[in-house]
């Protein structure tokens, strides 16, 4: 394991730079998925939308295997990431759906949208093998590059996603966690709501097809259980959350480079490491507390 984890050479440092134009995309949009994502983690968690979220993010990788199925087999160009968009929005639509109108539960919904996407498109990507590395990239994040389209389009459906909600920040807020009062307040709740979901949706679609499900996954919930941690006020949890986002993309980019592993697996566990970071400095804060 130490052999594993050693410093990484003085070469490996100079292939780095040297080639950084190639790995300024990939960790640029790590950096800008992360960010987003780790501030939308917080309305995830604390409204128990965790699910939720794999949900939404297993449906973009159906959709990446559909768009690859309709140009190999139907002879239409479909643009991955406009199938893993909408499949992500089709989602997304679904879960806000009541569930007691299809005589269903929440979970039970949630369970039939995870399993069905997941499934689907395991049979789809068995019936494009050429496509086959790809199908895994997007589900298990194992893609080392970003290309310049991709980048561009997450930072344009970030961009909107961040002005929408630092513009409807108290709103939005407001709805999420103490609806009741909202309504009292006369706030148009079932459209805050409608904006939320409908901003989950399409950064999921958007990073699922950059970085692959699974860190996208890590990053819209792992983030903000790291934020929490801290017990800070809200726009605080807001903050470090986007950080967290932010470092697990940019800092599993680097450990997956210079150790050699693959890129997904290192971001979510990243992820998850800062989350056992913020147990620690918890349990510290609470020792000094009952210290003093």
């Amino acid at each position: 394991m130490e052999t594993m984890l050693a410093e990484p050479s003085a070469s490996k440092w100079q292939e780095f730079l040297a080639g950084f134009e190639l790995f300024r995309d990939p960790l640029l949009c790590a950096l800008v998925a992360g960010g987003v994502l780790g501030f939308l983690s917080v309305y995830v968690v604390l409204r128990r939308m965790v699910f939720v979220s794999a949900a939404v993010a297993q449906s973009a990788g159906l959709g990446v295997a559909l768009a690859f199925y309709a140009s190999i087999h139907l002879g239409m160009h479909v643009e991955p990431v406009l199938g893993a968009t909408l499949m992500a929005l089709a989602a997304t639509l679904l879960l806000m759906t009541e569930p007691t109108k299809l005589r269903l539960t929440r979970e039970s919904l949630l369970g039939l949208a995870y399993a069905l996407a997941g499934g689907a498109a395991v049979l789809v990507g068995d019936r494009i093998a050429q496509e086959a590395h790809d199908i895994q990239g997007i589900l298990f994040g194992t893609a080392v590059l970003v290309t310049p389209e991709q980048l561009n389009t997450v930072m344009v459906a970030a961009g909107a996603v961040m002005i929408l909600h630092l513009w409807w920040y108290r709103g939005i807020t407001f709805a999420s966690f103490d609806r009741i009062g909202a309504l009292v307040q006369g706030l148009p709740v079932r459209l805050l709501d409608g904006a939320l979901m409908v901003s989950i949706g399409v950064m999921v679609g958007v990073c699922a097809r950059a970085l692959g499900a699974l860190p996208v996954f890590a990053f819209s919930t792992l983030s903000a259980i790291a934020a929490l941690m801290l017990e800070l006020r809200l726009p605080a949890t807001f903050l470090v959350a986007t950080l967290a986002g932010a470092i697990s993309g940019v800092g599993g980019y680097l450990f997956a480079y210079f150790y050699d592993f693959p890129v997904g697996g290192s971001q979510t566990v990243l992820a998850g490491v800062l989350v056992a970071v913020a147990m620690g400095i918890r349990s510290l804060m609470g020792l000094f507390q009952r210290a003093r």
